[in-house]
């Protein structure tokens, strides 16, 4: 048996309530366990007023506990009910439940009546409350005859239902025949009573099946009135047909269809009273007749009506007041209002009070000797009668006990025994009813026993309160005190709450509140404690919430929900929809925290409710999901008050769909003019339904109605009816009246018709009108039908008319129309310019200059005076030729113009011309006039043939514009070294009839920049620039100059062989690659170029076999080298190679053709058939011989074969030396730096080899391509690995003497 101890939700302290009263105050909250001796309880009892169903059994309970177990009896009607004599009842076994089988035989009402338990041990006895038993009734409705209700339009209408008593009262609701329930509005309602009530009648309240139903819930049946016919009569039917047969007495009333101000069909009269029984719900109700129908509205008097509780119903109506108290009587107003006046009715409400409990009597469990109080307290209205008694008896006629004491609704005890133990009822009464209470006084001596199992483990989230139980029971009370830990001390109050019922809560429960706490209880017959352990743990939170959704019909939407709970619990995520469950539908699905709608639908708009539960806590979070979408289409078009140019049209809009709309389009389509064709009529606002349209005669109308919402427009609703206006005169005239004349003798009137719509009738014409402006004729009219256009014939040559067009139809004519300038046709003018004459201003621009003609001569209007000129001789050639004449237009009456863009130093003439709409007048005299000397055009082309180790040989063309005579040229030319800086300018000047002249005495292999422009008295012209390089010097062997009679020699100075230029950086505009070489052996190639150009371009070698079709194979070279090697090259074979330049301009060079084969011997001139040479050859064979074997040696000891370094003296200065570590090629050193390279320095007098010869010189199978040679030059193997790094520092001194510095020595 395990005892319970409720909360009481208060702390309380032994050191400030007497002992006394503490320990009733405890006891009163206490249950005796059931294995002890105790007086009965009743634990289970059937209703005092209990209605049963006569077709099923009655079944009365009775259940009760005590020790030891209690018997039962019963009582009926106030005497005792013998059950054994009466075969249908029994009771239950164990029980005082009684079941009367009544299903097989047997009546309900045999079994009516006040029934009462009494449950008895060797304690005490209780006793039940008095049960009535009814029967239920479903009684039916009386025969009656009802007769059709005729009723005039507009007045008021009561249809009675009066339904049969039964029991309990039946539910009333009108329907019909087809068990449809009838539409109830603010006009037509059902009361409390049932009855129908009509404000005011329309024609389609007639029908012939108002049906009053009651319901009985208790038998589920449903019983139904006779139905009741109603014909509503408009005025002039009645006069047509109702008034020649019935008097007015025949009639529901006898007032006709006018407006009337509001009168009350229930309650009656101006005040009335009701009356209702505390917590029961205040129903008050205001019915009003009147037209137009009436609005109700509730006040009280003296008071607000309570927000909390009030409520509204049938349409106003009905004011309900849930839980009322006697604070809620007093005087109540309801108002019905119509815009005639108004009525009003106050109803006086009382509340009256069945008797309520404010102290039920409680069990008392005292121990022997001690004190104790039953109080028995209750309130009513009127005030409830309060009577004891003992064991079901009235206490006045048990058996006296002088522990006890009465004093009113108190009993006293004092001094107790175990004879005091006995059951006590109280009973408080008034004429709405009775309560009746049982309690016992039980008394016992028991040493203390808890209750709570042992060694609980409890589980709260942080900052949770935590309740610790420790139920208990002992007799005398016992003490209780709680401690924490093994050896804590006793917990205090003001951290901790204390419960009557042992309970220890821990208000806010913090991490360091976990542990084991124990609860003592002691009283003087014993002691008794338990453990309880306690868990804190982290809450759960929502971390992210899902948003508020707007999504359009059919699209998808994801809510995310993200949960963070403590490790240690188990967290389930679930989704509500609505607060209840998601539908079953493939739509919805729910990945990890997301929940995913596909396909939206109207369905789906509702609020989603993530809710995150462990076993300690839940948390939610919600987010509400809004499906818009366009409006549905309006629907019920109307046209209403039709007249001749307007209409009214109504409509009522579609559902919104959730976003509201915001404008309506209002579109007609005229099927006499234009069928099939919708036009925009106007807008209106969304918050209207009607719209007054204007209309034009002669159209017949249909319209339709488009919704406009935030998402887009609903369809067109469905076409309202037609409407065609009556025909009228036009209200405009054509539009775009032109009179213009297309021949010298004729007037072209033109005009934009009227469209169907715009002709307001049938029989469309225009009236076309015209006369001279400048003469005193009438107008000359013409009518004429489906044209645009009129021609008057004979009219002067351009003179101004007055032209009109009016519209008319088989109505009438348009007012008055606008009238509008127009001419005649133009001819050809007649007069030219007079007195032209030309004004040069510089050798591209002239002046010229008119009187114009009279304004008559025009014939026409004036569009502007055209200038013709044309260059009839070139001053400087002295030969006549025609060339295209020229043409200028000036707009206007203009008396001057500017002819610009004539050519320099040439011959023109000109004359001047008046134009008019129809074209030119005759030309003016010819006038001649020539332009003055400009510069000169640049020469045609500069071109740089024949170069040589000193000189080059340049050509040109003269100008193709000299612009006058020329008078010289002047040529600039500068040097260039490789990394594009410029040197001293040099500048001079060529007589005009030369065109070649021979730079000589220039320095080899040298890039020169050359400037080039012609001259002529005006002064100097565009330049032409070109660039070239002088050739190698091989042996100092010059050849042979190239000479031309029209040549001149130049000789430069000879500074510019000693001294060193100074040289300025210059940066080409676009690349440039030329002069494309290459010095190939048997499977490599050495590929040299010239680049001018931009810096930081990317350039490439392309090669392939010579006459193949294979693609070209591309190598990208590295920096900003002038050279790149070939590997893998196939002996004996021809290749094509080209360089080009990536980049916006993508420049290519030409193509270059090379052929790999074995290595050969160096072309070079061989100087040792001077005479004079040969002695020193032998002595320098015989220093070289020493030298390489010293070389050897050093070579088979780690060192370099010094031939690298003779190789390197004698590298070509086209090209630069590749990267011994890489393949890459080596970079310049600086022009001004005098420190010797690592590849050793050289002086001018060392780049004197000739380009053409370099090819196969030793230099290029040297350092590039690492091959390996004989002491004669031979090549005697395949490339070689990678070689040694040579010092970064040396002098020429320590280099070995080689041939060609032998022979360059002597140059």
């Amino acid at each position: 048996m395990r005892l319970k101890i409720m909360p009481l939700k208060k702390s309380f302290s032994v050191h400030r309530v007497p002992l006394i009263l503490f320990l009733c105050q405890v006891m009163s909250a206490l249950e005796v366990p059931l294995d002890l001796v105790q007086p009965p309880t009743i634990t289970r009892q059937s209703p005092k007023d209990y209605i049963i169903d006569p077709r099923e059994n009655i079944e009365i309970q009775c259940e009760a506990k005590g020790k030891p177990p209690p018997s039962f009896s019963w009582t009926r009607n106030g005497t005792h009910f013998d059950i054994d004599k009466d075969p249908l009842v029994k009771m239950l076994p164990n029980s005082g439940t009684l079941v009367i089988s009544i299903t097989i035989e047997g009546k309900a009402e045999s079994y009516e009546g006040v029934y009462q338990c009494t449950a008895r041990n060797e304690r005490g006895a209780a006793i039940s409350n008095n049960i009535v038993i009814r029967p239920s009734r479903s009684p039916l409705w009386t025969k009656e005859k009802l007769e059709q209700i005729t009723i005039l339009k507009g007045q008021s209408l009561v249809l009675p239902c009066r339904p049969p008593l039964g029991l309990p009262p039946p539910i009333i609701f009108w329907m019909d025949n087809s068990f449809q329930r009838l539409p109830q509005s603010e006009r037509v309602s059902q009361g409390l009573n049932g009855d129908l009530y009509f404000s005011n009648v329309l024609p389609e309240d007639t029908r012939e099946d108002y049906v009053c139903y009651a319901r009985f819930n208790h038998t589920q049946t449903i019983q139904q009135k006779q139905p009741i016919s109603v014909k509503v009569h408009s005025m002039d039917e009645l006069n047509d047909t109702i008034t020649a047969n019935l008097s007015d007495s025949e009639f529901y009333g006898a007032k006709s269809y006018i407006e009337r101000p509001p009168k009350l069909l229930t309650p009656e009269g101006r005040t009335s009273h009701k009356e209702e029984l505390r917590e029961n719900v205040l129903s008050l109700e205001c019915i009003a007749e009147g037209l137009p129908t009436p609005s109700i509205n509730w006040t009280k008097e003296d008071g607000e009506l309570p927000i909390n509780r009030t409520s509204y119903t049938n349409f106003r109506k009905t004011l309900n007041i849930n839980h009322v108290s006697e604070a809620d009587s007093g005087k109540y107003k309801c108002t019905a209002r119509n815009p005639l006046g108004f009525v009003e009715h106050t109803i006086s409400v009382t509340v009256k009070a069945a008797p309520y409990w404010i102290t039920a009597p409680k069990n008392l469990v005292l121990s022997p000797g001690e004190d104790g109080t039953l109080i028995c307290r209750a309130n009513g209205n009127p005030k409830p009668k309060i009577s004891w008694l003992t064991n079901g008896v009235p206490i006045e006629m048990a058996p006296d006990d002088p522990s006890r004491k009465i004093d009113g609704d108190t009993i006293l005890f004092s001094d107790v025994q175990e004879s005091s133990s006995a059951v006590y009822q109280c009973n408080a009464s008034n004429e709405y009813g009775y309560l009746l209470a049982n309690a016992f006084v039980n008394v016992l001596a028991e040493p203390p026993r808890i209750l709570t199992e042992a060694n609980l483990h409890y589980q709260v989230i942080t900052d949770r309160p935590a309740m610790l139980d420790c139920a208990f029971f002992g007799s005398p009370i016992p003490t209780i005190k709680w401690f924490k830990g093994t050896k804590g001390s006793v917990l205090q109050e003001n951290t901790y709450i204390f419960h009557d019922n042992g309970t220890l809560e821990i208000p806010v429960a913090q991490k360091d509140s976990a542990g084991t706490y124990t609860c003592v209880v002691r009283n003087k017959l014993g002691m008794a404690k338990n453990d309880v352990h306690l868990e804190i743990k982290e809450p759960t939170r929502i971390i992210k919430h899902p948003e508020y959704k707007v999504v359009q019909r059919g699209g998808k939407v994801s809510f995310e929900c993200k949960v963070k709970h403590d490790p240690t619990l188990i967290a389930t995520l679930t989704w509500l929809k609505d607060n209840g469950e998601l539908p079953n539908d493939g739509r919805f699905s729910i990945d990890n925290d997301h929940l995913v709608i596909m396909n939206i639908s109207d369905e789906d708009d509702a609020t989603y409710t993530c809710v995150a539960n462990t076993s300690l806590d839940i948390v939610s979070a919600s987010a509400v999901l809004r499906v818009v979408d366009r409006p549905n289409p309006p629907f019920d078009l109307e046209l209403t008050s039709l007249l001749e140019r307007s209409v009214q049209l109504s409509w009522i809009p579609g559902d919104e769909n959730n976003s509201p709309i915001t404008d309506f389009i209002i579109e007609y389509e005229d099927s006499l003019h234009e069928p099939g064709i919708w036009h925009h009529h106007s807008d209106v606002p969304g918050t209207q339904t009607t719209a007054e349209l204007k209309l034009s005669p002669y159209v017949k109308y249909s319209f339709r109605v488009i919704a406009v919402n935030s998402i887009g427009r609903s369809l067109p609703s469905e076409v309202s009816e037609y409407y065609m206006t009556k025909a009228a005169e036009p209200e405009e005239n054509p539009t775009a009246v032109e009179g213009i004349g297309s021949e010298p003798d004729n007037l072209v009137i033109t005009w934009q018709p009227l469209k169907g719509f715009d002709s307001n009738g049938p029989g469309l014409q225009y009236k076309v009108s015209w006369r001279q402006k400048d003469g005193d004729d009438e107008w000359t009219s013409v009518v004429v039908a489906n044209v645009s256009k009129y021609i008057v014939s004979g009219t002067p040559t351009f003179v101004p008319y007055l032209v009109k067009v009016q519209a008319l139809n088989d109505v009438g004519f348009a007012p008055e129309p606008v009238i509008i300038i127009g001419h005649s046709g133009e001819d050809l003018p007649m007069v030219a310019p007079s007195n032209v004459h030309v004004n040069v201003v510089n050798s591209t621009l002239a002046e010229v200059h008119w009187e114009p003609v009279p304004p008559k001569s025009i014939r026409g209007h004036l569009k502007g005076y055209r200038i013709y000129y044309w260059k009839v001789k070139n001053s400087s050639k002295r030969n006549k030729r025609h060339v295209e004449k020229k043409i200028l237009t000036f707009n206007g009456n203009k008396t001057h113009g500017m002819l610009p863009g004539l050519e320099p130093f040439s011959h023109y003439m000109l004359n001047v011309r008046v134009v008019n709409g129809k074209g030119e007048g005759p030309a003016s005299v010819d006038q001649v006039f020539n332009t003055p000397e400009g510069v000169p055009s640049a020469p045609l082309f500069l071109k740089i043939v024949n170069p040589t180790l000193d000189s080059l040989t340049l050509e040109w063309d003269p100008p193709s514009h000299p612009n006058g005579i020329l008078t010289a040229y002047t040529l600039k030319f500068q040097p260039i070294n490789s990394t594009h800086e410029l040197g001293p300018l040099v500048d001079i000047k060529i007589p005009a009839n030369m065109t070649s002249l021979i730079l000589r005495n220039l320095s080899y292999s040298t890039r020169y920049k050359f400037y080039f422009y012609a001259q002529t008295s005006a002064g100097s012209g565009s330049q032409i620039t070109e660039e070239a390089v002088t050739t190698v010097d091989e042996a100092g062997v010059h050849p042979p100059a190239v000479g031309a009679d029209k040549e001149i020699h130049f000789a430069t100075s000879p500074a510019m062989h000693t001294s060193r230029p100074t040289f300025y950086k210059v940066q080409p505009v676009n690349p440039r690659i030329r002069n494309v070489t290459a010095a190939a052996a048997e499977t490599y190639a050495n590929i040299s170029w010239e680049y001018e150009g931009p810096d930081h371009v990317h350039i490439y070698v392309e090669y392939g076999v010579a006459g193949s079709k294979e693609e070209w194979r591309k190598e990208i070279v590295n920096g900003s080298r002038s050279f790149f090697g070939l590997k893998g090259l196939l002996p004996g074979t021809s290749y094509k190679v080209r360089v080009g330049a990536e980049g916006d301009s993508g420049f290519v060079s030409s193509e270059d053709v090379f052929e790999t084969g074995p290595a050969m011997a160096s072309r070079q001139v061989d100087i040792a058939t001077q005479g004079w040479f040969i002695g020193l050859m032998c002595a320098v064979a015989l220093l070289i011989l020493i030298l390489l074997i010293v070389c050897f040696i050093r070579r088979n000891k780690g060192g370099k074969y010094p031939v690298k370094e003779k190789e390197d003296a004698h590298a070509d200065p086209e090209i630069q030396p590749m990267k011994e570590d890489d393949g890459t090629f080596g970079e310049y050193s600086d022009a001004e730096d005098h420190k010797p390279s690592k590849k050793g320095s050289r002086t001018p007098s060392d780049r004197t080899v000739k380009k053409e010869d370099s090819d196969d010189s030793l230099v290029d199978y040297g350092e590039g391509v690492n091959g390996q040679f004989n002491e004669d030059g031979s090549f005697i193997g395949q490339y070689s690995g990678k070689k040694e790094k040579e010092p970064a520092e040396g002098n020429e001194s320590s280099e070995a003497p080689s041939p060609v510095n032998a022979m360059n020595s002597f140059v």
